[in-house]
């Protein structure tokens, strides 16, 4: 083991190896994927990380982010100790528990007004992947009384919720991975975003390899000719913003020719001639020429999915990212994408085996059986600001700024931000900006200094992953692990000498406790007298699962557990999917009405902008960690060659990218896998809009160039992608 010791930066091997302590096992945290670590610890700080090949679910594989870990833990730019604006408006220290209590005075007297919703909460990515913390930030909410929470799924891809909510859910879940002939990825790659749900999100590149050797069949829809792309059997590059039409499409054509399951539509299915009348309009030659794609891939991508070469149904199932969810239409696009899905039946039926019944999450009976739309958003309170509802128990984020900067009552006037960067996040940056600038408290739990760090009251810095104690997902166990598995760590290291950190849920129970007030977490009051510790809350969390915590604490690495075997059991109710409510078939009408956006739109914004998921970061975090930035310094802007050499610019240029709101700096760079037409740039990136920042060593915010009400009437999800565009040679000195 000795000969793989690291090199650790100014410090000889030699000297190394008398400082090696030891190696630990962990699991990382930033994605759902909960991958296994190996980790290697000297003088008690964690100095590298690989990945663990002794553990049954991922076999060693590791993506560049988890690896890199570490570095995030021993970086320089790491907060350690609590911070205080000054009038100045910069930042002193101060101890935790005297900035909890001027915070819990402000929230006093926020709450003697009577409006509970004044004080919110915005849960960011790391607060998701926090098991404790994302339960206690809810739980703390509601002793508050305030329904104002926000989340990052409102401003990424609510429109799954959405679809949810308007077609119905069917309760046994999709057709089992492991049962899949076809699988159809619309505007995701997984190979680098690691996070689609219909696919393995451990090692993604192995799964698809060994679904293909397998006989499986890949169908990838998108602007760019991914890296998954690379494994489609059929590959379908419309125009960005018209997924709706193509969807559309494949259904016309679906039904057309009857390839749909005709059994299960019957039994479970409502609106089917209005979903086919609606879809009358959408013929592969009116497709065709909307999206660009050749007819002829239409009807290959429609009769693969729909059925096998013998002409039976097949198994499998359609799932969508981003690409989608944040285009024109996201919600109609998603519904359409769904209603593949619900046509040909591709879920799991009464009599399959459960494939992973789970571990933590409490025991549930899978019915073969529709869960009825709910339309949330319409019959609970609407927010008398924004005019916009919720959607599970959440406000969407896209309505922000207003709930902030509308006088009235329940305007919000704290903030309490875990795990996120909304400035960085939230399109029309310079919006956000000034409305958290309005704020009379915000409240911030990072271990970095972000954009939205520097606009807070107070910064209270966490504990990072290495640090805590924690456990794989429950809430997403069953559809993002395929198997039962799980894994619990113990806290790997101290946290840095002389530190003071915090776990990021101990500030919303020490509030709650301040304030007098019980928090209810998880459905068990928790004592308020006595400080409980992580693993108490974890085993409350997990208190239902099918292995007692205490034996998930003995474990000393994650482990498939032989669970017995759980099988999807029969109907008890008659709900249907709603396949085309009112709603939908309006919307459809308003797509035809838009027409066929031409090949290459008119001046003064040909091209369209869309986004693009990066293999090293995730959304905002780490883009300062050394090894990161020297792999990817800033988000360049991503073109065809030939549309390159029409602007007369050269790969690695420097641009300016313009829409009717706003323009940012780029560089530019050649990549042929694009469609003409279409510019590609990661989101995330960027510093405030005020700092004379370097683009080169920040990036660019693509925010800047959207404007937050141009957005969806459902769920406030702005348009984020196929914004119109155009790119001018900037100067030098951008």
């Amino acid at each position: 083991m000795n000969d793989r010791l690291p090199q650790v930066a100014g410090q000889p091997r030699q000297a190394f190896r008398r400082a090696f302590l030891r190696e630990a096992r962990s699991f990382c945290r930033i994605c759902a994927g909960n991958c296994a670590l190996l980790l290697t610890v000297a003088d008690e700080r964690v100095v590298a990380a690989r990945g663990d090949k002794s553990n049954p679910l991922t076999h060693g594989y590791a993506c560049i982010k988890g690896l890199h870990l570490h570095d995030a833990h021993n970086s320089p730019e790491r907060l350690l100790h609590p911070l205080k604006r000054q009038p100045d408006g910069s930042f002193a220290r101060i101890a935790l528990e005297d900035a909890l209590d001027e915070i819990a005075a402000s929230l006093r007297t926020l709450l003697a007004r009577g409006e509970p919703d004044s004080i919110a909460a915005f849960r960011g990515t790391m607060n998701y992947s926090n098991l404790v913390a994302n339960q206690m930030l809810p739980d703390w909410l509601r002793s508050l009384g305030s329904r104002s929470f926000f989340s990052t799924m409102t401003i990424d891809q609510s429109a799954k919720w959405v679809t949810a909510e308007r077609l119905g859910r069917w309760a046994a879940g999709p057709d089992p991975y492991e049962h899949a002939e076809v699988l159809l990825f619309a505007g995701t790659n997984p190979l680098v975003s690691l996070s689609t749900f219909n696919c393995v999100l451990q090692d993604p590149a192995r799964a698809l390899k060994a679904f293909k050797e397998r006989g499986g069949k890949l169908i990838v829809i998108d602007p760019r000719r991914t890296e998954t792309a690379r494994y489609a059997d059929v590959f379908l590059q419309p125009l960005p913003g018209e997924d709706a039409t193509l969807v559309a499409g494949l259904l016309h054509l679906i039904l057309a020719h009857e390839w749909h399951d005709v059994e299960f539509c019957e039994r479970h299915v409502s609106g089917m001639e209005q979903l086919r009348a609606a879809l009358a309009p959408f013929t592969p030659e009116y497709v065709a020429r909307r999206t660009g794609i050749v007819q002829a891939d239409l009807r290959s991508a429609a009769e693969m999915f729909a059925r096998s070469a013998g002409g039976k149904p097949r198994r499998g199932s359609a799932a969508s990212g981003t690409g989608p969810d944040m285009a024109p239409h996201s919600n109609l696009a998603e519904h359409l994408l769904q209603c593949l899905n619900v046509v040909c039946g591709r879920f799991a039926r009464a009599g399959d085996r459960v494939q992973n019944p789970g571990v933590i999450g409490g025991h549930t009976v899978p019915r073969a059986e529709v869960i009825p739309p709910q339309r949330s958003w319409e019959t609970g309170p609407k927010s008398p600001r924004s005019g916009f509802g919720s959607l599970f128990g959440e406000k969407m984020t896209g309505t922000l700024v207003e709930e902030i900067t509308t006088p009235g009552s329940g305007r919000i006037r704290a903030l309490f931000v875990d795990g996120g960067n909304p400035v960085n996040a939230i399109p029309d940056q310079r919006a956000v900006v000034q409305a958290l600038r309005e704020l009379d408290l915000l409240v911030t739990i990072d271990p970095f200094m972000t954009g939205t760090a520097k606009l807070s009251h107070y910064i209270l810095p966490p504990t990072m992953m290495f640090e805590r104690a924690d456990l794989t997902t429950r809430d997403y166990e069953k559809f993002v692990l395929f198997r039962p598995y799980a894994c619990y760590t113990d806290a790997v290291v101290q946290p840095p000498p002389g530190s003071e950190l915090v776990d990021d849920w101990y500030p919303f129970w020490a509030l709650a406790r301040r304030l007098g007030l019980p928090i209810e977490f998880d459905g068990i009051p928790l004592d308020m007298q006595r400080r409980p510790d992580t693993d108490e809350l974890l085993g409350i969390l997990s208190r239902n699962g099918a292995v007692p915590f205490a034996e998930l604490k003995r474990l000393s690495a994650g482990r498939i557990f032989d669970l017995p075997p759980q099988f999807i059991q029969p109907a008890v109710g008659n709900a249907r999917f709603e396949v085309a409510p009112a709603d939908i078939v309006r919307e459809l009408e308003e797509v035809l009405a838009q027409d066929a956006p031409r090949r290459v739109s008119p001046e003064p914004f040909p091209f369209r902008l869309t986004v693009r998921r990066m293999r090293d970061v995730q959304n905002t975090m780490y883009h300062h960690l050394p090894a990161i930035r020297r792999r990817v310094p800033y988000n360049p802007a991503w073109l065809h060659p030939e549309d390159l050499q029409s602007l007369g610019l050269e790969d690695g240029a420097l641009a300016t990218i313009i829409s009717e709101h706003g323009q940012i700096p780029a560089v530019v760079r050649s990549d042929p896998t694009l469609r003409q037409g279409v510019v590609s740039i990661t989101h995330g990136w960027g510093g405030l809009p005020a700092e004379r920042t370097d683009y080169r060593q920040v990036g660019s915010n693509p925010n800047l160039l959207i404007n937050f009400r141009q957005r969806d009437p459902i769920n406030a999800m702005p348009v984020m992608s196929a914004i119109p565009v155009r790119i001018e040679r900037a100067a030098a000195t951008v």
